[in-house]
């Protein structure tokens, strides 16, 4: 059984994909860039305001399926400059400050939606 999850708590998706997907107890979140869902534009400051915003986007869309972060088994981080490296992880390293922390891939990539400076995405195993 495949589900879409949506909240009103993250930004909305843009195109034709969903917030996030359950799927044979794992739920897969789609890429979340720092949109506050509120006003529907890219928060202000750097990688580490940028980072601890889209954190929150997908703690709020896994919240919405009653899982936390906890949960997370897997990230992949898009960097618009591997030079943010080091803010970006300060700033993950607060939300998933326990073991055991997720398996990650990071990447810079040449350009981001909304010339973002960072992208997440994650599965997160719902047993």
């Amino acid at each position: 059984d495949i589900q879409a999850l949506l909240t009103d708590n993250a930004p909305k998706a843009v195109g034709p994909y969903s917030q996030a997907v359950c799927a044979g107890g794992f739920v897969f979140v789609a890429g979340q860039i720092p949109v506050d869902p509120s006003t529907g534009q890219l928060v202000p400051g750097g990688p580490a305001e940028q980072t601890r915003r889209v954190l929150m986007n997908i703690e709020a869309i896994l919240q919405s399926s009653r899982l936390t972060l906890g949960h997370v088994v897997r990230t992949e981080v898009f960097l618009a400059d591997m030079g943010d490296f080091g803010a970006m992880n300060d700033v993950y390293a607060e939300f998933f400050s326990r073991e055991p922390r997720p398996a990650r891939l990071t990447a810079e990539v040449s350009r981001l939606p909304k010339d973002a400076l960072v992208e997440i995405s994650c599965i997160a195993y719902a047993g």
